[in-house]
């Protein structure tokens, strides 16, 4: 069930009213009826799968309880390889196993060995990556002893399967979710009124800016070969612009829905493209997968407390894994290294934590010095899209030449192109929306609250309208596909 659908929108209302309505008394029911909610969320796309959500559920409750019960080191360790190897392995069945046999293939047809074994037909389950990272979380920290194991299989299930959520994060850890289930929940109307205002920028994002740029983006890279480096400029730019739109908006669609139902999840974009390096773009993008990585992969290997040696390995390692986590593809795992390329210089001379504050904190704009950095930061970003977004190595290459060719310096143009005119407009006033909220939690988190009434409410009812009137054709939500 898509968050920009019809069923969607009769879903919500109707959850709602059951949730504050109907079972508000008792926790226990509210939390059953998340469940059966998010049950018939994901199940709404291909109810086969639920199989494989209700399946590592049920292990990872099990290995939970049964960690709590031993303290002996070897089966504690056993225990928490069984819910790595279960979870893990229905992620690498059903993502890679089709990527790894027909690269072994090739391997073989190098060397003059023909082999013929056959792929399967393989579906990949939405939003498995998503699932998968966050029961693990659960099992990590009980086995970590950070948290104690539920008994309370409604509630574990709810926070595995918490629709909002389930299938394209934020990746909640099981620290910050899981207990919010046990505890009473009063409607709060402030919270909820915060909830649909972030729903709306959310909207905004996916339906406006990332689904008009996606119309252009497919023409321009389906078509590459035939276009000059000057429109292939432009096609990755407008990528740029439709997967942030697209996985921000969705964030904002989640985390806007939970706090309907009285739930926080945590920010999962702040404003990624005014970054002022790579590091500090790589703590506001997709920051649930980053500090995942990092806390579960990144620390455990070392981090940068060793040699130069081992800092370089382990960079190198979580990019790729990051990149590898994205999609069966030798363009992701360019897109991992190429990342870990632009990170290294900035760890190496200790500069990688250099901008935590926001910037131009506190002005109105950024000093000549922060602009530069923003746009060189923004480039890079742009360039290594190109690898993300292609469909395969040779696609990138190609790509990537023609726009180191003297066409770059003609005038864009494909066929269609006009219907690119309002996107142009729309996106440089997305990006002041942006910019003069880029303290909050999300734009307009605060935007036109002081304003008097009739001004706000024709500031929001703009939004709305623009949302049918400049919304492009329904585009699935790029995430869905990791």
């Amino acid at each position: 069930m898509l968050f920009n659908s019809i069923d969607f929108a009769l879903f919500l209302p109707i959850v709602f009213i059951l949730y504050w309505f109907v079972v508000h008394k008792k926790l226990k029911y509210q939390n059953f009826l998340i469940v059966v909610a998010s049950y018939v969320f994901y199940g709404w796309w291909d109810w086969r799968f639920l199989s494989l959500i209700v399946f590592s559920t049920l292990v990872d409750y099990t290995v939970g309880i049964q960690l709590a019960k031993t303290s002996k080191e070897k089966k504690r360790k056993v225990l928490l390889w069984i819910s790595i190897v279960v979870n893990l392995g229905f992620l690498g069945f059903f993502k890679y196993y089709n990527f790894f046999l027909d690269n072994f293939i090739t391997a073989f047809s190098f060397f003059g060995n023909k082999i013929n074994p056959s792929s399967l037909n393989i579906i990949l389950p939405v939003g498995i990556s998503f699932y998968t990272f966050q029961t693990l979380s659960y099992t990590i920290d009980v086995y970590k002893n950070k948290l104690k194991p539920t008994k309370d299989f409604i509630a574990f299930s709810a926070f595995v399967s918490f629709f909002p959520q389930l299938v394209a994060g934020p990746i909640e850890r099981a620290t910050n979710l899981l207990p919010q289930f046990y505890k009473k929940r009063n409607f709060d109307y402030n919270k909820a009124v915060d909830g649909l205002r972030q729903i709306l920028w959310g909207l905004f994002k996916k339906i406006v800016i990332a689904d008009n740029c996606a119309e252009q983006v497919n023409y321009i890279f389906s078509n590459s070969d035939t276009l000059p480096g000057s429109t292939l400029v432009l096609g990755a730019l407008f990528f740029t612009f439709q997967i942030y739109g697209d996985f921000s908006g969705y964030s904002d669609i989640a985390i806007g829905t939970s706090r309907l139902f009285g739930f926080n999840l945590k920010q999962n974009f702040a404003f990624p493209y005014f970054s002022r390096d790579i590091a500090e773009f790589w703590r506001r993008w997709h920051i649930s997968l980053s500090t995942w990585f990092r806390d579960y992969l990144y620390i455990p290997l070392g981090g940068s407390r060793g040699g130069t040696r081992m800092k370089v390995r382990n960079i190198f390692i979580i990019f790729i894994v990051s990149g590898f986590w994205h999609g069966a593809n030798w363009t992701f795992i360019a897109w991992g290294a190429l990342n870990a390329i632009y990170f290294l210089p900035l760890l190496l001379l200790n500069k990688n934590r250099q901008h935590l504050e926001v910037v131009a904190k506190g002005r109105y704009l950024p000093t000549l010095k922060e602009f530069l950095s923003i746009a060189l930061t923004f480039s890079l970003t742009v360039f290594a899209w190109i690898f993300f977004r292609a469909e395969n190595m040779g696609h990138a290459f190609n790509y990537i030449t023609q726009i180191f060719s003297l066409t770059t310096f003609t005038t864009p143009y494909y066929p269609g192109i006009g219907k690119a005119i309002p996107v142009v407009i729309l996106i440089p006033l997305f990006l002041l929306i942006e910019w003069v909220g880029r303290d909050e939690e999300y734009a307009i988190a605060h935007l036109g609250l002081e304003w008097k009434k009739p001004i706000r409410y024709l500031f929001y009812y703009g939004i709305l309208i623009s949302l049918f009137w400049f919304g492009g054709k329904e585009q699935q939500f790029i995430y869905f596909q990791f």
